[in-house]
């Protein structure tokens, strides 16, 4: 007599509903009428900033939470994959992949059983054995154990069976508990951020295995390739005129021409109430002047006539007041646009030119570049073959044991670092501010080329007054970047731009990269950025082989 309850899944019954489903944090409303359905074909990617509600949504979907508003729906069976991790976790590898597959193991034991008593001739064993039978196929369970173990190689996993979890770092156990998801079969597939501590072997089969796999999948992310390869729908819970989110067909290009359309209609109609707003104003004080002097008509005016206009003139105020007091502007400011500022270079002039450097420990080398107008490279390489100590030493931040790094005259250098190092207590706009006198003072920048913080349209103004301990990491990193543009740079030199930065923004930092007669050096992991980049010149750091980048 079998007892267990087995986690079966639903195939083409699975279903995944969420309607008209709101969630509260506290008075904040962090999911706002969200409707989604989830079949076993959906590929589906949720995007947008930091603490709009992704994990939220994935919460919802899984069951973990429940909204506040709406109902949810679910058919089939459901594995997830969140960020954080369980650090107390005392199992081994082995224990982890066992719990996966534990339904496929049971069900094949209880085939074998079947089996035998079949052999012996048991009374009922032929219709335990159909049973057991139709089990391990649904479960496809035959096949449980290698799905996971190849996932364990392919994503770099550990393999050692015996090893505890608790000994392994974060990457190592995500990549085993990822292979162990991806290896379980299960209808769908919720994962938060699965692009983190892969390598590009890992995210490569990752990518493969979303696409190819028998049940939907549901991922939260920022990383574009990813979207990019695999998303053939993407659900956007960034801010919109109604503050409900937008769902986008047609994948990730779909997503990016949908927003993008989106904007421009948002940025017309609230010019257009804001418009109306000021003419309604303009005709209430115009109406409200010509009351003031309506009262103290000329000599000569009689009485009634007197009484009569100023009657007329009191109503006019009325109607006027009325109707702007009617003019709600319902539609909220748009989002920020980033306003990359023109960055100019002496044509023909050589900018910067780093010759056969090498720092013991941190760079091997010699590695040779130059760069004059309009100069492009990408700097490649594993982590720790010294992209970030090339970077510092072509901006002078650090010094090479060997060969030399030539800076011309007049040549504004800027950096942006991979880590932010802003102080905590200073307000952004503070910050921003000093930044802008010291390099006017030092005759660095002219007064007349010196821009403003609001003009990047990087932080909106109730930001730019917070301290930089109060922003978060990706307007800290926004921070970063405009301190690198106010330098009004010859020469860019960044460090891993896109980390933390909203896809929008990413897109349109990628597009003036492009376009900028500033010579730009980006070193990066980002596979989206250094697809957009396949054109420029290269040095793999893994290679370590100097390169001349013309103009």
């Amino acid at each position: 007599m079998h007892t267990r309850t087995y986690r079966v899944p639903a195939r083409h019954r699975a279903q995944l509903t969420v309607s008209d489903v709101s969630v509260m944090r506290g008075v904040t409303r962090v999911l706002n009428h969200v409707d989604l359905t989830v079949t076993p074909s959906s590929r589906i990617a949720i995007v947008g900033e930091n603490g709009r509600g992704k994990s939220t949504l994935l919460h919802v979907l899984a069951g973990a939470l429940g909204p506040d508003d709406g109902t949810v729906q679910r058919i089939g069976t459901i594995g997830v994959a969140e960020q954080e991790m369980d650090t107390a976790d005392e199992r081994t590898v082995g224990q982890a992949v066992a719990d996966a597959i534990a339904d496929a193991l049971a069900a094949l034991a209880r085939l074998d059983a079947a089996g035998h008593a079949l052999a012996e001739g048991s009374e009922s064993a032929s219709d335990e054995y159909a049973a057991a039978l139709e089990l391990v196929e649904a479960l496809d369970a035959w096949d449980a154990e290698r799905r996971v173990q190849i996932a364990l190689e392919a994503l770099g996993a550990e393999t050692d069976t015996t090893r505890p979890l608790a000994e392994l770092s974060v990457g190592q156990r995500y990549r085993v508990r990822l292979a162990c998801l991806l290896g379980s079969d299960d209808d769908f597939l919720l994962l938060d951020e699965p692009t983190n501590h892969l390598d590009r072997g890992g995210l490569e089969f990752l990518t493969a295995r979303l696409r190819s796999r028998n049940g939907g999948v549901v991922v939260v992310s920022h990383d574009r390739a990813l979207l990019s390869d695999f998303a053939e729908t993407v659900v956007d819970l960034d801010p919109t005129p109604d503050e409900r989110p937008r769902v986008y067909g047609s994948g990730y290009s779909g997503y990016r021409e949908g927003r993008s359309a989106e904007r421009e209609r948002w940025e017309q109609e609230y010019q257009r109430q804001q418009a109306e707003h000021a003419r309604l104003k303009d005709e209430l004080s115009a109406a409200q002047n010509r009351l003031v002097s309506g009262w103290r008509p000329e000599k000569g005016h009689n009485k009634h006539g007197r009484a009569t206009r100023a009657g007329g003139l009191v109503q006019s105020v009325h109607r006027r007041r009325e109707a702007l007091a009617a003019h709600a502007v319902t539609v909220p400011e748009p989002p920020l646009e980033f306003r990359f500022p023109e960055l100019h270079a002496r044509a023909g002039a050589s900018l910067l030119s780093v010759e056969n450097v090498s720092l013991a420990g941190r760079l091997r080398g010699p590695v040779s570049f130059s760069l004059s107008q309009r100069g492009r490279l990408v700097v490649t390489g594993p982590n720790g073959a010294g992209k970030s100590t090339l970077l510092r030493i072509a901006g002078g931040e650090l010094t090479s044991d060997t060969g030399s790094v030539r800076q011309y005259r007049g040549t504004r250098v800027g950096l942006l670092r991979q880590e932010s190092e802003l102080p905590a207590e200073q307000r952004a706009s503070e910050l921003y501010h000093a930044r802008i006198e010291a390099l006017v003072s030092a005759g660095t920048v002219p007064s007349s080329e010196a821009i403003g913080l609001s003009e990047l349209g990087l932080l909106k103004p109730q930001e730019s007054g917070k301290r930089v301990g109060e922003l978060s990491v990706g307007q800290q990193r926004r921070l970063d970047l405009a301190l690198v543009l106010a330098v009004r740079p010859h020469v860019l030199l960044l460090d891993e731009p896109t980390n933390h930065l909203s896809i929008a923004l990413v897109d349109e930092l990628t597009e003036a990269l492009g376009a900028t007669r500033a010579a730009v050096v980006v070193c990066s992991h980002d596979r989206q950025l250094l697809r957009d980049v396949a054109a420029w010149p290269n040095i793999d750091l893994s290679a370590v082989a100097g390169i001349e980048v013309p103009a």
